[in-house]
């Protein structure tokens, strides 16, 4: 049986620098989108919305900001709460 020096034995999830693979590369097309849409229409919006979604998905310690969210709105908003009163 081979070891590999890569953490977890290749058993870890691909990281390229502070995100995800599937991370960067959703930003690297919205980054092309934007660039485009910013030269061609001058609108700022989408570089705008590109820069948000890379800060909110910078993964440390493997959960991201985003990641937080979803599970503050999922416990807030979408689960019954159970409150028990004596």
């Amino acid at each position: 049986m081979t070891h590999y020096i890569y953490p977890q034995n290749l058993k870890a999830a691909a990281n390229m620098w502070l995100w995800s693979l599937r991370d960067f590369a959703i930003m690297g097309v919205a980054a092309l989108l934007s660039i485009v849409i910013l030269v061609e229409l001058h609108l700022m919006l989408p570089a705008a919305a590109t820069l948000c979604y890379g800060f909110l998905t910078i993964r440390m310690d493997d959960t991201t900001i985003l990641d937080f969210i979803r599970y503050a709105g999922r416990y807030f908003i979408t689960t019954q709460q159970y409150y028990e009163w004596r």
